[in-house]
């Protein structure tokens, strides 16, 4: 029998699983939290990693007291972290600052000069597949480069919060084809590291890059020194892990075409597998590679539960308070719309963004109001992408749901009303956690000789739906959404110039 442990670092917490093979279930599970550096100008979300590697130990150590004496069983790890920041290492592999993150938008001017020197917005899709967006890691390298100089003179490794917890635990610079295809420094076409794009940035990044693996290879085992400290046996196999998105179409199923998963965490994202590349012309959706071999074409949004929690502690309320408010207003909050915004936006791309409320009205202006618009407008800025992906010939049946959202049962039937097709949730709802564990385990099969071993086969046997979560969208419900959702798309678009003038006034 076998035992393997999937981490999943996030913005908010790591979360660690054991997953039991032959039992086709999680065993045990343990959370850490770790916070955003606090006091940083608008803009600017930064961690330091050594928060991540304290999480990442107290999460493994808490699951293998767990097991117990099962934890000579385990043969394999697996870690997703969330996507696109920057962790940079000087020649000895110490950080050198705190990591920059995905929702940092302060790259905004550098951006615009990676794309220039790429020739335009076509050419960069042309050499990446994606947009030069202020997510992604590139211009975070630049922006070093521009406002640190002296940081950005000791640079010679260059690593995603994910590839880091893999050099923590191994002592090997890694990076698998999944993650790297979110730097927008990487083809997504050829699968491999874009010439021109690292160019635009500094020829010299060429060298500071990791040579890059495929999803089924490993950077090594976990250190002697580091296994014995955490309790777990010598020669556990660390797989290529991967973004969080990647971990997450793992730990949903969706490792073949046909199957659509979203997750209703911090950020927003809805992704599904492709066997061959799906580059959008206009760069709203991402051409991201998966970490099982394929490709992952993906929209993300920024504000999701951010926007839902912070409308829940302005008024005091407790989750069940929240859902009761949401439910006591009707579809469509009474012409309440609100553009959710809070933290710029990546799809659509207004990084300069920032939220706005359409309705108020005596009638609209009041708790249970304002939390069903906050609710709406995040799931119809996730629809905002699903039809893109159905324009792209990427069309949903029924969507998988994850995330802190997947949790709420008012909340997955506006999913199901606004999307127009059924949600379900999952059985184990760590997605991401599990998809590090389903991974370490074909990465082991493969490595104990079994050619014919399929990362198909070990979702199709452990990843389930909890039917008695399934939506249906309500038709009528579905026609109002429709509507609320050109009203929202013209609101977005006719605010963007506001947005960039009045970002200057902050």
């Amino acid at each position: 029998m076998s035992l393997f442990l999937g981490i999943d670092s996030g913005t908010q917490s790591t979360k660690a699983v054991i997953l039991d093979l032959a039992a086709k279930k999680v065993i045990a599970e343990a959370r850490a939290p770790h916070g955003l550096i606090a006091g940083l100008p608008p803009g600017h979300m930064e961690q330091h990693p050594a928060d991540w590697v304290a999480a990442l130990e107290t999460t493994i150590a808490d699951v293998v007291r767990q097991v117990g004496p099962r934890a000579v069983e385990i043969r394999g790890l697996g870690v997703s972290g969330q996507q696109h920041g920057f962790v940079p290492l000087d020649a000895d592999g110490a950080v050198i600052r705190p990591a920059k993150l995905w929702c940092d938008t302060s790259t905004v001017a550098e951006c615009a000069l990676i794309t220039k020197k790429l020739g335009g917005a076509k050419a960069a899709l042309r050499h990446t597949g994606s947009l030069i967006l202020p997510g992604f890691t590139a211009p975070k390298i630049l922006w070093l480069k521009r406002h640190e100089p002296a940081h950005y003179k000791r640079l010679r490794h260059v690593l995603l919060p994910h590839d880091y917890l893999n050099f923590h635990l191994t002592g090997a610079y890694f990076m698998e084809c999944g993650d790297a295809s979110g730097t927008a420094l990487f083809d997504v076409r050829k699968r491999a590291w874009s010439k021109a794009a690292i160019r635009a940035v500094d020829p010299r990044l060429a060298e500071w890059l990791p040579p890059l693996s495929e999803a089924h290879e490993s950077p090594g085992a976990v250190r002697p020194e580091l296994a014995e400290r955490l309790g777990l046996p010598p020669g556990v196999v660390v797989s290529a892990g991967g973004g969080d998105n990647m971990m997450g179409a793992i730990g949903t199923g969706n490792v073949t075409p046909g199957v659509i998963s979203a997750s209703f965490g911090t950020s927003g994202t809805i992704y599904a597998h492709a066997d061959q590349p799906v580059v959008d012309p206009t760069g709203e959706i991402a051409a991201f590679c998966s970490s099982t071999g394929g490709w992952l074409p993906l929209l993300c949004t920024m504000n999701v539960t951010t926007v839902t929690e912070q409308v829940r502690q302005l008024f005091g309320q407790d989750h069940a308070a929240l859902a009761a408010a949401v439910q006591s207003v009707p579809a469509g909050a009474h012409g309440l719309v609100m553009l959710p915004y809070l933290a710029g936006e990546r799809t659509p791309n207004v990084p300069a963004g920032s939220g706005a409320i359409l309705g108020l009205t005596r009638q609209t202006l009041d708790a249970a109001h304002l939390a069903r618009a906050a609710m709406e407008g995040v799931t119809l800025g996730m629809n905002y992408g699903l039809r893109r992906l159905a324009v792209l010939g990427v069309k949903a049946k029924e969507i998988r749901v994850t995330g802190g959202g997947a949790k709420s049962p008012v909340w997955r039937q506006i999913m199901a009303d606004i999307f127009g097709v059924p949600v379900v949730a999952m059985m184990e709802d760590e997605g991401a956690a599990l998809g590090g564990a389903l991974q370490a385990a074909w990465c082991v099969a493969l490595r104990d000789g079994n050619k014919k071993a399929r990362l198909a086969d070990f979702t199709r046997a452990v990843v389930a739906v909890d039917e008695q979560t399934r939506c249906k969208p309500d038709r009528k419900n579905h026609a109002r959404y429709q509507k609320i959702q050109a009203l929202q798309d013209r609101l977005s678009l006719a605010l963007r110039e506001v947005f960039i003038a009045h970002r200057a006034l902050e």
